[in-house]
């Protein structure tokens, strides 16, 4: 018997620099099946466009009654209500090109668009570590940081659709130079290359061996955010300095986020939060220290559910009111 097209699932679509990551997501958030094809970035609109659609080939093909709908995040800038992509400095290919319609015109189910940290946030209150929370901030922690909010179910996007990029909060105004163009934010201070960077100097200032180095073979130059982690799990001192050194400064950043939207429940994703992890406790008895709200300790500081899935299950959280 085949499943009625409610019953159908929804394919998630993770749409990145070098890669289309897809799954078939269940009505509970579930992965049943999940595949990636290459992405063209830097060729022409249609070409990248093909490759997302070869990606959802691969997958629908196999669903004898059909996809629900389809969800996709892609980088930002977007317009998350029109599902258009503006100019995203990793997809070249895309400037202020159509996605959702091109995708809705070939497969003819709903479709929706919107940045990787939304839809994840989305994804962990739907189904995952925020689930019965109604006031939830997720930032996912690795090359870069990201965040979303979600408010009583819904992704809070602001006036023009541009809400809830914490990373680009600033927290030094006399600090290093963001990506961004601002100074001090808290991507530039604690995210990956920041650690990688912090601990290469770290080195190449100080006498002392560490494992860090040993990982790297001896070479600075190759000392990365993930040899830090590798380090610190094996006991090395210097790595625990430059984590604990992140927790301190990341901290602030939470305090603020605490004080500016009083979340019920804090959920951190993505690499380097993984390597965190084991300081959530410190965080949390830290984070009183820097908030007005009285009540900041009582906030839960969680884990992500969907670790490297974050997008499959975003992209397909998009379309949760449509299976409700």
């Amino acid at each position: 018997m085949t499943e009625s097209k409610d019953e159908a699932p929804v394919l998630g679509v993770d749409v990145g620099g070098t890669k289309v990551a897809v799954g078939l997501v269940d009505h509970n958030g579930k992965i049943l099946a999940q595949g990636r094809k290459p992405m063209v970035a830097n060729g022409t609109a249609e070409a990248g466009l093909q490759a997302v659609a070869d990606a959802i080939d691969s997958l629908a093909s196999s669903v004898p009654g059909g996809i629900h709908s389809i969800g996709i995040c892609a980088p930002g800038p977007l317009d998350p209500k029109s599902g258009v992509v503006l100019n995203p400095p990793n997809l070249p290919c895309w400037r202020d090109f159509p996605l959702a319609e091109k995708i809705r015109s070939r497969y003819h189910v709903p479709v929706r668009v919107d940045n990787d940290a939304n839809a994840a946030a989305l994804a962990e209150t739907r189904w995952g570590a925020a689930r019965g929370f109604r006031y939830v901030f997720y930032a996912t922690i690795g090359t870069g940081i990201g965040s979303g909010i979600v408010f009583d179910g819904r992704i809070y996007h602001g006036n023009t659709g541009s809400a809830g990029e914490g990373g680009h909060v600033s927290i030094d105004y006399r600090g290093p130079v963001c990506n961004c163009g601002k100074r001090g934010c808290i991507e530039i201070l604690a995210a990956g290359p920041a650690i990688g960077a912090r601990a290469r100097t770290r080195l190449s200032s100080e006498s002392s061996r560490s494992l860090i180095l040993e990982l790297a073979k001896g070479d600075v130059s190759a000392v990365t955010s993930e040899l830090v982690g590798q380090a610190y799990t094996a006991g090395d001192p210097l790595a625990r300095e430059i984590l604990q050194e992140t927790v301190e400064i990341l901290t602030p950043w939470l305090g603020n986020i605490v004080d500016l939207l009083d979340p019920d429940v804090l959920v951190m994703g993505g690499g380097v939060a993984a390597m965190l992890q084991p300081f959530f406790d410190e965080i949390k008895g830290r984070l009183p220290g820097w908030c007005v709200n009285p009540r900041a300790s009582e906030i839960p500081l969680l884990m992500a559910h969907y670790g490297a899935d974050a997008g499959i299950a975003g992209g397909a959280a998009l379309c949760a009111e449509d299976l409700s």
